[in-house]
């Protein structure tokens, strides 16, 4: 695989969240990988990967597009990162 790269986008509600992941999907070649909730579902997090640039093309797409709350492109994840996230090395 190439350089492994996550995408984190955080929004305030679930449906902006189901939202923001079918534009992400389909603005760059990434893949969904997981999603939180957090405060009864008021703060949803959705996670991607894929290269650097397609998660940074998502993620700016996301940004575009709704009302994210935070975002973060980790391009080469630490091994450690990965295993909290429950991910193959």
């Amino acid at each position: 695989m190439d350089r492994l790269s996550l995408g984190f986008i955080e929004l305030p509600n679930l449906c902006d969240a189901v939202t923001a992941l079918d534009v992400m999907l389909k603005a760059a070649a990434v893949t969904f990988v997981s999603w939180e909730k957090r405060l009864g579902g008021r703060l949803v997090t959705i996670i991607v990967s894929g290269s650097v640039a397609s998660v940074s093309a998502a993620v700016e797409a996301a940004q575009n597009n709704f009302d994210v709350r935070a975002a973060l492109v980790l391009p080469s994840p630490h091994a450690e990162v990965l295993r909290i996230l429950k991910l193959e090395v």
